[in-house]
């Protein structure tokens, strides 16, 4: 296996152009912004990971991470920094720093950013290879309450996201210690 080339996009950051091991910073490579906070998954462009998703969550207090949901694969999210609520089959609970919440297969879940300051969090999830690894966004009221829900059970992640906004960027000062 050769090292993968890493390439600038065009709304900033540096992705893996291809199958291959790489050394990437994060601050060097791709983010998204908006209201579901900031994310890198140190992929981009053409390339995805094809058997393991990792990314990096920056949250202000209030903003989710990702919209309840349930899938077929496994997920865990290490809390690097601050303070999170995590939601799981309707049930608060408050993560911390070096907390991890692991989430099975068929669970559902979402991660709200919470405390005074923003929270930094670690996932990663196995790649089951269906597309769409047959996500379900459930109406569920606890998640409602945090604006982490949608209002009808929805397998349509676009209509899971659509009052989101995010806009592609490169890293930007501040967004991690």
């Amino acid at each position: 296996m050769t090292e993968a080339p890493l390439t600038r996009l065009p709304d900033g950051g540096l992705a893996p152009d291809g199958d291959g091991w790489f050394v990437l910073n994060a601050k060097d490579a791709a983010w998204l912004d908006g209201e579901l906070g900031k994310y890198s998954g140190w992929e981009g462009g053409s390339f995805r990971f094809p058997q393991l998703g990792i990314n990096l969550n920056v949250m202000a207090p209030g903003e989710p991470m990702t919209m309840y949901h349930r899938e077929d694969a496994q997920e865990d999210f290490l809390v690097l920094s601050g303070e999170c609520i995590a939601i799981v089959d309707g049930q608060e609970r408050s993560l911390r720093q070096w907390d991890l919440l692991h989430v099975p297969a068929g669970v559902d879940h979402a991660i709200v950013g919470a405390g005074i300051g923003t929270s930094v969090v670690l996932a990663v999830g196995a790649r089951t290879g269906a597309e769409d690894d047959r996500l379900v966004y459930p109406a569920e009221p606890v998640a409602q309450r945090h604006g982490a829900a949608v209002d009808e059970t929805t397998s349509d992640p676009k209509a899971a996201y659509k009052r989101f906004s995010l806009r592609k960027s490169g890293y930007e000062e501040g967004w991690l210690a």
